[in-house]
């Protein structure tokens, strides 16, 4: 998979007199030297392959009607939503345990938003949504991005199936 490097981003600006000068260059508008390796591996990336968000729409849907039909829940599946990420729910199984299960199966997710990866405490966005605290405790975030295949999507499911198998014959 590839990504762009760390360090470097891209603003798209639609007008220019909305950003305040305060760089040392380029007319205040750049702080010093621009690091042209990362801009390359960044522009690089972008060329990669581009999203096709019909596709990645669909690999969404199929996430949702698996994990549905395994007895979880979508979170804000009647909201308009961004194709490359999926939110999931297993009632009564916590989200640190399936993270540890999914990861022994190879397969990374997360428990909150990209923004506050490695932090386990109750999401805020979920909390704004009025999503039920014993929801939010077993949310999962699934991200898609150009390479993400079918059969991905497939193992995804079956580990959740088996988790969820495991999660009620403990609970039985």
């Amino acid at each position: 998979m590839r990504r762009n490097p760390p360090g470097i981003g891209v603003l798209l600006v639609k007008d220019l007199g909305t950003l305040e000068a305060v760089g040392g260059q380029e007319k205040g508008y750049r702080r010093g030297t621009q690091d042209a390796p990362a801009a390359l591996g960044f522009a690089a990336a972008l060329a990669a392959r581009p999203y096709d968000m019909e596709r990645l729409g669909s690999l969404r849907r199929r996430l949702a009607e698996g994990v549905k039909g395994a007895g979880g829940l979508v979170i804000g599946e009647g909201a308009p939503r961004i194709a490359t990420i999926g939110s999931v729910a297993m009632p009564g199984t916590s989200n640190a345990a399936l993270l540890v299960q999914l990861d022994l199966a190879g397969i990374a997710v997360s428990a909150g938003s990209a923004c506050s990866s490695g932090k386990m405490k109750a999401s805020g966005v979920l909390a704004a949504m009025q999503v039920a605290p014993e929801i939010a405790a077993s949310f999962l975030r699934v991200s898609f991005g150009p390479y993400t295949t079918e059969a991905e999507i497939d193992r995804f499911l079956t580990e959740w199936r088996r988790i969820r198998s495991r999660s009620r014959a403990e609970a039985a």
